[in-house]
């Protein structure tokens, strides 16, 4: 009877655990579609955003403005987004391994690589393993543009300074539930400057701006970085729900096939002691028959 009672307390131990993994998938499920919603919605006017300030950056001189200076890159910063909380498969753990291979790519050529961690996840990991320079966590609970503009004033004043030379930003790229990528986008300088960049002719339009492209610049570089970190963010947040709402989905069902298995287990124990017990007692009756 002990082996039964075991199996009985496993079983109502994993519906517990079921309880709770449902409860968190319809949480994540919950704030998945908020977060997809304002992703989705941020996304274009991101990348209109990019596509018209690489033109606009290609028909400047580099020394135009701070943030367009091109320098030998010895010095390198990351900015490294993980999320602040686990239980999403295996979404942190693909940030981190590219981010390490980022780091050992460029410290492997020479490079002094330091690292900006936003979320707790990534900034526990690397605590001990690289430098790290103003991290911030527990940031994706509830975030809007000005957590961008603060990171953004974290890394914009020591750039124009020359205290570091390129600036690179690793996120996730959110492409549905399942699939999760996690991407490096160089910030400093802009992807067009210092190299060819292959834009569509469209992009490469003559257009006419009003004021001139230094005035434009001088306001628009500041913004493209507090856009391109907002929509890294967003891409992320969206990225950790959906992750975390899989996860869950595949836990609650794991729990259901786990309790089928003890449940069967239970049964075939509870059949084969009720046999024995049988036995006994027709084995019992024979002998004081015999008696």
């Amino acid at each position: 009877m002990a082996a039964l009672k075991d199996i009985k307390r496993k079983v109502q131990a994993v519906s517990k655990t079921k309880q709770i993994t449902k409860a968190m998938n319809m949480v994540a499920a919950s704030k998945f579609k908020n977060s997809q919603v304002r992703m989705e919605n941020f996304r274009p006017y991101a990348t209109r955003f990019m596509d018209v300030l690489n033109s606009l950056a290609l028909r400047v001189e580099s020394d135009t403005h701070p943030l367009l200076a091109v320098r030998d890159p010895n010095r390198i910063r990351a900015i490294c987004m993980t999320s602040d909380r686990g239980l999403c498969g295996g979404f942190n753990t693909n940030l981190i391994k590219l981010t390490e291979r980022f780091i050992k790519e460029k410290t492997g050529e020479g490079k002094d690589v330091s690292l900006i961690p936003v979320g707790r996840k990534g900034r526990d990991y690397f605590r001990k393993k690289a430098s790290i320079i103003n991290d911030r966590a527990d940031v994706f609970g509830k975030f809007d543009i000005s957590l961008a503009v603060k990171i953004s004033d974290d890394i914009i004043p020591p750039f124009v300074k020359g205290d570091y030379d390129e600036l690179y930003i690793i996120y996730n790229e959110f492409v549905n539930v399942s699939v999760q990528r996690p991407v490096v986008v160089r910030l400093f300088p802009l992807p067009s400057i210092g190299k060819d960049v292959d834009i569509d002719p469209e992009k490469r339009l003559d257009y006419i701006y009003e004021p001139s492209d230094e005035v434009l610049l001088e306001r628009l570089l500041p913004m493209y970085i507090h856009v391109l970190i907002f929509r890294a963010l967003l891409e992320t947040s969206a990225g950790e729900n959906g992750a975390r709402m899989a996860a869950m989905d595949n836990a609650t069902r794991n729990c259901e096939d786990l309790i089928s298995s003890l449940t069967l287990k239970y049964n075939k124990a509870r059949q084969a002691a009720i046999t024995a017990e049988l036995m006994d007692i027709v084995g019992g009756t024979e002998a004081l028959a015999k008696g």
